[in-house]
């Protein structure tokens, strides 16, 4: 049981996070909420980006775009949006962001119940307030989401990552790679340059993948990673197919969908590959694998510890020494671990 009658919710508004990675994680939180309210219309807010991420999945109903760098910037714009908001007479407002802003927004768009952690100075904007936020941010992403549910008596969905792709976004990835076997190599991570593994070491461990099992290279990234991504293509011996900075979000998911194997920085393409079940090697220095790894079984965590991290700082003030102590050769072996056996 909910704390909410459901029979009263009819219409659900969901105010997604802000980072691909951390969308990606709450995805079983969202089918927790399509379980408690079979029959509601869930409605998600989020990004542009983290918009395109959520369409076609099955426990969103619609989508609305808010656009804080566009049409919804500034004071006026996010007036306009609750405006938008209030037009849409929601029955219950549940906040994945942790920001005092979503609380904002829903008070002033006037939904009735407003519901989440009682982060960042807002409790008195909730009606529904979950509390032990600090005890629950210890736990792995998933659960922290999870868990606010759960004090709101919302259970319910496999606890799995989930993404969709449609049937034709799989055929242009597979159009686009051809025949082959294909490993994935992520060598950004958007957060900043304390999450990334050297790009020479990139490089090195695609080309001794490739030779070891005649796979192709696909090397992926965000906007503004495809520096890095030629980086790694010019360091290499095998040629590439260096698609960094050059697809959108869906093209993103499509061609990870396709391929046997991801290695990469902690990063939201990290949390996509786990979520269409591709096996990861994923590189951790700066961030804390305890609570933003791969929710996957088919995953490798490579680190080396060191007593600096996890500093979860975006530039590192020192030598960087959490990631530059992974070497080539551990990478290599985590890819090799998972690759055996596969056709």
């Amino acid at each position: 049981m909910t704390l909410f009658d459901s029979d009263r919710i009819g219409k659900i508004f969901i105010r997604s996070t802000n980072w691909i990675g951390d969308a990606v994680m709450t995805t079983p939180a969202l089918a927790a909420v399509r379980a408690a309210f079979p029959a509601a219309e869930v409605v998600v807010a989020a990004n542009p980006v983290v918009a395109e991420l959520l369409r076609h999945h099955p426990a969103c109903d619609r989508l609305l775009r808010y656009d804080k760098k566009g049409v919804h910037g500034g004071l006026g714009g996010l007036l306009r949006f609750c405006r938008e908001l209030r037009r849409e007479r929601f029955d219950l407002a549940i906040l994945f962001q942790n920001a005092i802003e979503a609380a904002i927004m829903t008070t002033l768009a006037r939904i009735p119940r407003r519901a989440g952690y009682t982060t960042d100075g807002r409790a008195l904007l909730l009606t529904h307030r979950v509390w032990g936020w600090r005890r629950a941010r210890r736990l792995h992403h998933t659960q922290y989401y999870l868990t606010m549910l759960a004090g709101l008596g919302i259970t319910g969905g496999s606890g799995r990552l989930h993404l969709c792709c449609t049937a034709e976004e799989r055929a242009w990835a597979g159009q686009r790679l051809g025949d082959g076997f294909w490993v994935a190599v992520n060598p950004g991570a958007t957060y900043g340059s304390a999450k990334r593994w050297p790009p020479e070491r990139f490089a090195a461990a695609a080309d001794l993948i490739a030779a070891e099992f005649s796979a192709r290279i696909l090397i992926l990234g965000g906007p503004n990673e495809a520096a890095i991504g030629r980086e790694v293509a010019a360091g290499m011996h095998t040629q590439p197919l260096n698609l960094a900075g050059r697809t959108s979000v869906r093209e993103l998911m499509a061609l990870l969908s396709q391929c046997r194997l991801l290695v990469t920085n902690d990063s939201g393409p990290m949390h996509v590959a786990a979520a269409f079940d591709v096996p990861i090697v994923a590189i951790f220095g700066s961030t804390d694998h305890t609570t933003t790894s791969p929710l996957s079984p088919s995953c490798r965590i490579v680190r080396q510890p060191t007593a600096c991290a996890p500093c979860l700082k975006t530039e590192c003030p020192t030598d960087h020494r959490c990631m530059t102590a992974v070497t080539v050769s551990q990478v290599v072996e985590a890819a090799r671990s998972l690759l055996k056996g596969q056709p």
